[in-house]
């Protein structure tokens, strides 16, 4: 019973730490990014960012956390959503691409761990980060295909989803490798 409490404060922990760098590269993609790609590609003038930074927040923390990341993630997603549509992030359209966005890159993660590949972190193993860029490749093209289906969106729409997942997870995988290696030569 001691365990517990420490127990879900970590999930706490968690929670805060996924949904606030998810809420980040939300904010960062739809206040800064976007306005630059309405103004050279307004045929994308809705809402499917060519460089959506928030999956690769999805991509790393399923592959950290597994399926705990759909509750990490859960109210960053859904303020996201309730960012962009409102109240009518109630509507169930809306609330099935939320399911949707919190669950495809665990699965993906498993399906993969279940045919032989597991790339869940451990110990003394180097990750193999082509692996986890090919599972958030795979989980852009599954995500986007039921997301749009759900909320009912064209083909183009399909199209600037996987674009925008596949550039926002290698750039923001991208950016942490840089941010890594800067750490290990200051730490020198």
């Amino acid at each position: 019973m001691m365990g517990a409490p420490a127990r879900l404060g970590d999930l706490a922990k968690e929670t805060v730490v996924c949904s606030v760098l998810y809420l980040g590269a939300f904010f960062l993609t739809f206040q800064v990014w976007m306005p630059v790609q309405g103004a050279f590609f307004p045929q994308y003038g809705g809402y499917a960012s060519l460089l959506f930074l928030p999956h690769g927040v999805r991509i790393l923390a399923a592959w950290l956390l597994g399926w705990r990341s759909t509750l990490a993630l859960l109210p960053g997603v859904f303020s996201a959503f309730a960012y962009v549509a409102g109240v009518n992030v109630l509507y169930p359209s809306r609330l099935a691409a939320i399911v949707i966005t919190v669950t495809v890159a665990p699965a993906m993660f498993s399906l993969i761990a279940r045919l032989g590949l597991d790339l869940a972190p451990r110990a003394r193993r180097v990750p193999c980060w082509i692996c986890v860029m090919g599972v958030g490749v795979l989980a852009s093209f599954v995500g986007a295909a039921l997301t749009n289906l759900a909320l009912g969106n064209g083909p183009i729409d399909y199209f600037a989803y996987v674009i925008g997942d596949v550039s926002g997870l290698f750039f923001l995988m991208l950016i942490l490798m840089l941010v890594f290696r800067w750490m290990r030569r200051t730490q020198r």
